[in-house]
């Protein structure tokens, strides 16, 4: 009886142990291999500590069960059984782990990735390879089936455009827009460490307005931030050098009946 009670508790606390050695194992081994991709190191280093629990965990129980008199040989060769029988039932699961599997592997997206999957866009969050987790910029988060991907656009594999379009009135001095423009990018680079920002000029004479064209090449993930900080130095530099940024009117004329 004594054995019955100790046994269990020394089996999980062995378990728990292999879980957390394993882990700092599995990382000094492929840490080295894939030290070049951080966010992709993440979620095979993931994966593959699920998959070391799960045995760690499927072979402490039956340790557990042989202590408690099971014999897990029988219980393992009608387990075998029952999994050809129950195989075509199964055969979503199975997909969504080939699956994923193959997402990780061919590194179509990884951990903190912002991507596009189907109809929905987010960062992907720590997942397994049964679901996909992406959580949208306001905050909603989606799971999705991995044999339900179809489409993936990743938009942090390679560094995106920030094209911004500012409109000035025609009376304003070109010169000094430009100058005030050709500032702000230098301030930019500097401040965000961006590889490239300029003012490439004037990029159309539309009805109202004079638009000169900024375009930036950074990550995905800073464009909306970037984008949001330049505007408002803009409309602040505007203010300060009096320049104005026209706008739409409306004009009612007042006609005298006849």
């Amino acid at each position: 009886m004594r054995k019955e009670i100790i046994a269990p508790i020394i089996i999980i606390l062995v378990c728990t142990v292999l879980c957390a050695v394993s882990k700092k194992i599995i990382y000094s081994i492929f840490k080295n291999f894939i030290k070049k991709e951080a966010k992709r190191q993440k979620t095979i280093l993931n994966l593959i500590d699920n998959v070391v629990k799960f045995i760690i965990a499927s072979l402490g129980v039956l340790i557990l069960l042989e202590v408690y008199g099971i014999d897990t040989k029988s219980l393992v060769a009608s387990l075998g059984i029952v999994g050809l029988v129950t195989g075509l039932a199964l055969q979503d699961l199975l997909k969504d782990f080939i699956v994923g599997i193959s997402i990780i592997f061919e590194g179509q997206f990884s951990i903190g990735d912002w991507v596009k999957i189907n109809d929905f866009s987010g960062e992907v969050m720590p997942s397994s390879l049964r679901i996909t987790k992406l959580k949208a910029y306001t905050g909603e988060v989606k799971i999705i089936y991995n044999r339900n991907i179809t489409e993936v656009i990743n938009y942090s594999q390679e560094k995106s455009n920030l094209v911004l379009d500012i409109g000035v009135n025609y009376d304003s001095d070109i010169k000094l827009v430009k100058n005030i423009l050709d500032n702000l990018c230098i301030k930019f680079k500097e401040k965000y460490s961006l590889d490239e920002i300029s003012c490439i000029g004037i990029q159309e004479l539309n009805e109202s307005a004079v638009n000169f064209r900024i375009v930036a090449h950074l990550q995905y993930s800073e464009k909306f931030n970037i984008n949001r900080e330049l505007q408002k130095e803009i409309l602040l530099s505007f203010k300060k050098n009096k320049i104005n940024i026209p706008y739409k009117q409306v004009v009612v004329h007042n006609g005298k009946r006849i």
